[in-house]
């Protein structure tokens, strides 16, 4: 099936799933929060659609296909003649491993924290707050994510389709709803388990890293679950520290901390932020028609479409 058709497709069921995850949210709520919550429309514009926008082109374009190009990759490109659900099968465990170590290592480092520290910011989780990661951040999980599809060979579909059950798990796992997965919990990740990883207790800043599979949790010993919810309140969720609540300034308190709401004494500061609204609602739209623009492959590599 060619790789423009499967786009499409992945397109059409991620909307699809939105559609479920937000009606879900609306039936059986983890607790009450409003749709458009603290931080909305800063997850939705700067991060799911700008951000996304110019990170896919900075790594597929400027950082996987130079290293395709610059070597011979043809003797290690093992999982070619794999079929293609073995391929996404296979590279979705990796990854997900990899994922769990990388974020566990995260949690463990004071410089590292820095470029995660954005996604535990939020005090109301929802659907959309998995989107709410460091610039740096994505651009390490997601090339080593997709480099090794490319360089070792895979098909060009098993793309869109990771990029789809990424998606896919990554909104499911920060849902606001409450569901119960039984005995599934210990092999699937869900809002059960992941929500809790958002409190803002003590317990779980080193526990339920896992992203898709929670056996990894298990396996490793960093499962945390008490069987009971972490409560209602803006002290119960997120960081323990006041953070900045503009995506400009998410960023800067990664290099240099400092007081947001210091800033307001400056003239220049107050004109930003009364122009945020503007910017954001402007520049989403001129984004989000692009947003699944697909990659192609060519002889020489993968393309933007």
């Amino acid at each position: 099936m060619p790789q423009e058709k499967v786009v499409y497709i992945t397109t059409l069921i991620l909307a699809c799933w939105v559609v479920f995850i937000i009606a879900w949210e609306r039936i059986s709520p983890y607790r009450k929060l409003p749709f458009f919550r603290e931080g909305f429309w800063t997850d939705l514009v700067w991060y799911t659609i700008i951000q996304s926008y110019f990170l896919k082109i900075l790594i597929f374009d400027y950082i996987i296909a130079p290293i395709q190009k610059s070597f011979d990759w043809s003797n290690i490109q093992f999982v070619a003649h794999w079929p293609v659900a073995v391929q996404v099968l296979f590279f979705l465990v990796t990854h997900d491993l990899y994922i769990y170590l990388f974020h566990r290592f995260q949690h463990s480092s004071k410089f590292f924290w820095r470029t995660h520290e954005a996604h535990h910011s939020g005090k109301q989780i929802d659907f959309l707050s998995g989107s709410r990661s460091h610039v740096v951040e994505i651009i390490i999980n997601q090339t080593i994510e997709f480099a090794p599809i490319i360089i070792l060979g895979a098909d060009p579909v098993v793309i869109p389709i990771k990029a789809m059950l990424d998606a896919m798990f990554g909104m499911f796992i920060h849902a606001n709803i409450n569901v119960k997965l039984g005995k599934l919990k210990y092999f699937l990740n869900s809002p059960e388990l992941h929500l809790w990883h958002h409190a803002n207790y003590r317990e779980v800043f080193h526990a339920n890293f896992s992203t898709k599979f929670s056996v990894w949790d298990y396996l490793f010993g960093t499962v945390y679950d008490p069987g009971l919810a972490p409560g209602n309140e803006p002290e119960n969720w997120g960081l323990y520290y006041d953070y900045p609540k503009d995506y400009f300034l998410q960023h800067a308190f990664s290099v240099k901390r400092f007081d947001e709401k210091a800033l307001h004494r400056y003239g220049w500061f107050k004109k930003y932020y009364k122009f945020r609204p503007a910017l954001t609602n402007k520049i989403g739209g001129l984004f989000i028609r692009r947003q699944n623009k697909p990659y192609r492959q060519e002889a020489n590599g993968f393309v933007k479409g």
